[in-house]
Parts: C-alpha cells; structure tokens; sequence
C-alpha cells in the first residue's frame, strides 16, 4: 500500500506506550514531527502552552485519566479549530459519532497502517 508524505506538527495522545512508541517514528517517516502525551491531561497542558505548534491532534478515545470525548472537549476550548482525529480500537460506535458530531475531523481505527494513517492526516491538514 502506498503512503502520502506530508509535513505539519502533530501530537498523539494515548495511554498506551507502545503505540507511542511506534507512532512517532512512523510520523516522522511520513514527513511530521511528532510529540506525544500518555494521558489526556498531559495532552491538554502541552496543548495549551504550545497550540501553535500543533496542527493535528491524534486522540485514543478510550483513556483510563480522561476520555477522548473530555480531552476533546477541553481542546476545543482552547482552540476552536483544533484539527482532532479520533483513534480507538473499537469501531465507530455512539460515543465516537457523538465526538465527530461536535466537531472532530475524522476516526481511524486501530491497529493503523503507515498508509492508512497518512492517508487520514493528508485529509486532514492537506
């Protein structure tokens, strides 16, 4: 399968380290740069003293500090134009519908390939 290079900043958010640990070297191939939070707070305190440095939030939706739909909310009250992408390991269900309702750019589910997730992230923030 082929992959899209792209270039642009963007912040994975999981509580899961190995995901972590994987997804920022596959980032970093594509193109990004890449910083990581492993709980929904740390996401949130980075985003907010360095918002300008993030164009797109890739959110687990499933934490056990704070739900995706919580951090996802808090994000958007920083910045109302947050581009946020919505990662679970289930699939679509009412709580991500909800959560693309209000505003979310878009659902990937995991496990994501490198050209699945840059496909999503080229979509996203071009």
């Amino acid at each position: 399968m082929e992959f899209v290079s792209g270039t642009g900043r963007i912040l994975i958010v999981d509580d899961e380290r190995m995901i972590l640990d994987v997804g920022k070297p596959m980032l970093e191939l594509l193109g990004y740069t890449a910083y990581t939070a492993g709980s929904g707070k740390d996401a949130i305190e980075f985003f907010k003293n360095n918002k300008e440095m993030v164009d797109l939030v890739i959110l687990d939706m499933i934490m056990p500090d704070m739900d995706g739909g919580n951090v996802f909310d808090q994000l958007k009250a920083i910045d109302i134009d947050v581009n946020v992408l919505l990662s679970s390991g289930y699939s679509v269900n009412d709580r991500a519908s909800d959560i693309l309702k209000r505003g979310c750019r878009g659902f990937i589910q995991k496990p994501f390939n490198v050209a699945e997730i840059s496909r999503k992230i080229k979509k996203i923030i071009g």
